[in-house]
């Protein structure tokens, strides 16, 4: 007689060898399983980390596989080997997709071997028609995880979903990490801000992710110092793009008020936060975990009006969405936050209000309704 098929896979890209918004929303999706009362063993295959990665899940209910090798096209391989290996043995009963990239691969072998699988969608790598073996296969899933109504909508819409398959899981913050707290001296140093009105972004300088909007906000930086002269931009993030932002900076004549500060290691962030009195990013964002970052340490935030950011800013009810292009509006919201009149800037209810929506504790109840469905 078969076994029963005791375990869930689940399937990822990379979690602990890259840090950015996928990959802390995998890490609290990994914990919400394993804070579960009674889960199940789980196996996590990554396709692109190695055993030596940094990873904070020991000795749980967790098995990691990790499946790297020199080229990329045998770390491919070797993932569908092991997973077709583990499906034929019957040691899975449902698989867990990371990322629409693997659907190809892993959405034909759960077919073949009669296994349902859900998918995990984050934001504009489903906001398109997907190529045909993609799609087909996400069209297929028993279930899809979604963190945000507007990747819903969109995914929907673009790849022919039923609205049945949808199930949403958002994003949350680590409240005990993000607290509120005072300027660290020491910073305000070393980035040349005492005395500064100080507007912040934390984004990767892609060429390929200027939707992030540290254009706009360089670009608007001169109407806002003509309300405020003091204000200062402190951009946290490196990329090729760092170049033809200072250059833009240099030419409307803030490259004094911009300062870059590169990479700056995850348990520092929340000391980078505090620093701010308002954070500044008019972008298009599946969902937006720094917004609920800043808000959690009391900053009001600005983002763009038409991405999934209406989730952790509640349509606006707890901070400012403008139009993501748009340099006049973002200068306005700018200004109005750091006047500091509007309830959006009132750090204490902001903190309050976020965590009653966006914690762990709620993480874990919506996991448990997503599991009973698999």
């Amino acid at each position: 007689m078969k076994k029963p098929q005791q375990r869930i896979a689940f399937i990822f890209l990379e979690v602990f060898s890259w840090e950015g918004g996928i990959q802390s929303y995998v890490k609290d999706i990994l914990r919400a399983y394993e804070a579960q009362p009674t889960p199940a063993p789980a196996d996590v295959l990554i396709l692109r980390d190695r055993p030596t990665v940094n990873n904070p899940f020991v000795g749980g209910v967790l098995d990691f596989h990790y499946l790297a090798m020199g080229q990329p096209t045998l770390g491919r391989l070797r993932l569908a080997l092991t997973l077709a290996w583990s499906l034929l043995r019957g040691r899975y009963r449902h698989v867990v997709c990371g990322h629409a990239l693997m659907l190809p691969l892993v959405g034909p072998l759960c077919q073949l071997f009669r296994v349902p699988y859900t998918v995990m969608i984050y934001g504009k790598e489903v906001w398109s028609p997907l190529p045909p073996a993609q799609r087909r296969a996400l069209q297929r899933a028993t279930g899809l995880w979604v963190n945000s109504r507007y990747s819903r909508d969109r995914a929907c819409e673009a790849n022919d979903l039923h609205p049945r398959q949808i199930h949403m899981l958002p994003c949350i913050v680590d409240s005990a990490t993000f607290t509120p707290g005072e300027k660290s001296p020491q910073l305000l140093e070393k980035y040349g801000l005492q005395g500064s009105r100080v507007l912040m972004t934390v984004a990767r300088l892609w060429p390929g992710d200027i939707y992030k909007g540290v254009d706009i906000t360089i670009r608007a930086l001169p109407y806002i110092a003509n309300v405020f002269p003091n204000v200062k931009y402190l951009v946290i993030g490196r990329g090729d793009d760092q170049p033809r932002l200072a250059q833009l900076a240099q030419d409307l004549g803030v490259s004094d008020r911009v300062v870059f500060a590169g990479f700056v290691p995850s348990e520092d962030l929340v000391a980078h936060y505090r620093l701010a009195d308002a954070y500044v990013m008019p972008s298009q964002e599946g969902f937006g975990i720094v917004y609920l970052e800043a808000m959690a340490c009391g900053v009001p935030v600005l983002s763009g009006d038409a991405d999934g950011s209406a989730d952790p800013l509640q349509d606006g009810r707890v901070g400012w969405r403008v139009p993501h292009r748009d340099v006049d509006a973002v200068a306005q919201a700018c200004i109005e936050m750091l006047k500091g009149k509007d309830q959006r800037c009132d750090g204490a209810w902001l903190r309050q209000e976020t965590l009653a929506h966006f914690s762990a504790a709620s993480l874990k109840r919506q996991m448990a309704e997503m599991l009973t469905k698999l």
